[in-house]
């Protein structure tokens, strides 16, 4: 048995000889090449690492993983690009085919920490999850059979995923109920849904909201947009907000279905010439004409700018929010050896006036590594069809800009730390509202109770006000200032100090806001949340007085009024 051990190391050690002289050979002949300069330093570098590599793994005195040292060096080299292009190891790679086609095999239900434990905090209609009863706020004991105790949230989720059709079985313990329940959920294919929710609104306007671009996004908003014309909605509001993009030519499908077949939405130019391409309308058009507002904020990003910034340069819709993230790069999987993939940005984006809306400059680092936004001096001037003026190199910058509150600290303390989604558990198993509907209102009887739940609960935070006068006083102190204006210094802290239960008064408001979102969203899930969020919602509210206004609507497309006007609301 001994000899034979030894035999099956030589062997493996004669097999990695044989790789190493090879690579070396192999490295050693690409320099002897008459190569440019570029090619002379890739192949002279290649050389360097993988000498390095050798002799770090032949010599360092501890023992060495040769796929941490690798992994490493590979996240070493894409960080000094844009955070875009990324190496997605075999083990990452069903994660990176929902994130661009929205599905996965499993039963359906977004999880969340809670301690040591894990917690179903949203079913999805209609799948597996759902069928089985599965509420938010259920606490996931065992899955077959193994304890989820102390597990991290990733491995949970690696064991409810699988193939469809496999059965999984969960122990479950639910607020309010004795014992454990079991349920056997048959696992199938999830498809998240692209647009969670749309329906008609005063006015007969029509409103669809989109998530993503994944896979069929066009499908779906065509699918909404066709039901609601059938309702004789007379405009539409499309809302972008806090939709992080996806698939590049899904954009193009979306903006479709408001422009001309072969109408140019956006071309992509980079390093390898062959791969530029224009991408034009290839379907005749739902509606070219009905009044069209697009919401937009800094979470609306790459596919968002394309069909947002597309669609403005065209004079084809209102663009009404804040000012976009700022994406103009467009990347391509490649596939490497051993199913694993590298994610690479391969051009920049251009819509219809010319503009590139990149924010942040990736090519021209500061000393320390540091990137910074494209500066004022190098953002241009473009015109949209109507020869409105609008700027590259920042984003889309809204037609109408609708600026909205900054949550308070303590409405961020509330949600952060689970005690909305705690307390609208405890609300739904006490209220059990049979005959829930759109007009729930969380009432101040309600809000009086969610105080009492807080009175144990530890909400702790820190304002900005504190914050920064920790700040100025830690400059007072190191310029010697602080010793002359100490009592000053004290009373503002006595002034600034925060008040818990004055902050609950003060944001009430938007707390309870928060808390008729997530009671919503356990009755009618993501259609529920959606419809929940738009009772208080000033650029929602700003879209509609457009669109009631047709006036302005169209002055607006022509010019005629100012495009850095803002409503403050």
């Amino acid at each position: 048995m001994e000899k034979m051990k030894k035999m099956k190391n030589k062997s493996f050690k004669q097999r990695t000889k044989v790789i190493v002289v090879s690579i070396l050979l192999l490295v050693s002949s690409v320099t002897l090449i008459s190569f440019d300069d570029k090619e002379f330093k890739i192949a002279k570098n290649l050389d360097i690492f993988f000498t390095l590599f050798r002799e770090l793994n032949l010599f360092y005195v501890d023992n060495t993983d040769p796929k941490e040292l690798i992994e490493a060096g590979i996240e070493g080299m894409l960080k000094s690009l844009d955070p875009y292009t990324t190496y997605i190891p075999e083990t990452e790679i069903d994660n990176f085919n929902f994130i661009t086609t929205g599905q996965y095999g499993g039963i359906g239900a977004l999880i969340r920490k809670a301690g040591d434990y894990t917690i179903i905090s949203e079913p999805y209609k209609e799948f597996p999850a759902y069928k089985a009863g599965l509420i938010a706020g259920d606490t996931v004991i065992t899955i077959d059979g193994i304890p989820t105790t102390g597990k991290k949230i990733r491995n949970v989720s690696e064991m409810l995923k699988g193939i469809p059709k496999t059965s999984v079985k969960l122990e479950i313990k639910r607020y309010k109920e004795e014992g454990i329940l079991e349920k056997t959920l048959i696992r199938e294919k999830i498809t998240i849904k692209n647009v969670p929710y749309f329906g008609v609104f005063e006015n007969n306007i029509g409103y669809i909201k989109l998530s993503n671009f994944t896979k069929d996004a066009g499908k779906e908003v065509k699918s909404a947009l066709i039901a609601l014309k059938k309702e004789n909605v007379e405009s539409i509001i499309l809302d972008l907000r806090g939709n992080p993009g996806g698939l590049l030519i899904e954009s193009v499908n979306v903006a479709n279905l408001f422009t001309d077949k072969g109408q140019e939405i956006v071309s992509t130019r980079g390093k390898v010439k062959k791969w530029d391409n224009v991408y034009k309308t290839l379907q005749t058009a739902v509606d070219t004409l009905i009044p069209l507002v697009i919401l937009v904020n800094r979470g609306s990003a790459s596919a968002s700018e394309i069909v947002a910034g597309s669609l403005q340069d065209l004079d084809r819709a209102v663009i009404i929010g804040k000012r976009t993230f700022g994406k103009g790069l467009v990347q391509t999987s490649r596939p490497l050896s051993y199913n694993t993939q590298l994610k690479v940005t391969t051009a920049k984006y251009y819509i219809p006036s010319g503009r590139c809306i990149q924010a942040v400059d990736y090519t021209h680092r500061n000393e320390d590594g540091s990137v910074g936004y494209i500066p004022d001096s190098l953002i241009n001037e473009y015109e949209t069809k109507n020869g409105r003026k609008v700027l590259d190199g920042g984003g889309i910058t809204p037609d109408i800009t609708v600026e909205t509150d900054h949550p308070g600290s303590i409405t961020i303390s509330l949600f952060t730390k689970n005690l909305i989604f705690d307390y609208a558990t405890i609300y739904v198993a006490e209220n059990k509202l049979i005959n829930y509907s759109d007009e729930f209102e969380f009432t101040d009887n309600d809000y009086q109770q969610f105080l009492k739940f807080l009175e144990n609960k530890d909400i702790d935070y820190t304002t900005q006000s504190d914050e920064n006068l920790k700040e100025l006083i830690d400059v007072a102190k190191k310029e010697k200032y602080y010793k002359d204006a100490i009592e000053e210094f004290e009373a503002l802290e006595k002034k600034l100090a925060h008040d818990k239960n004055k902050d609950l008064q003060t944001f009430k408001d938007e707390i309870i806001h928060l808390l008729t979102e997530e009671i919503s969203c356990r009755y009618e899930y993501q259609e529920g949340r959606v419809k929940a969020s738009l009772k208080k919602d000033v650029q929602f509210d700003k879209a509609i007085e457009v669109l009631k206004n047709k006036d302005e609507y169209f002055a607006i497309l022509k010019g005629i009024t100012d495009k850095t006007d803002s409503a403050n609301l």
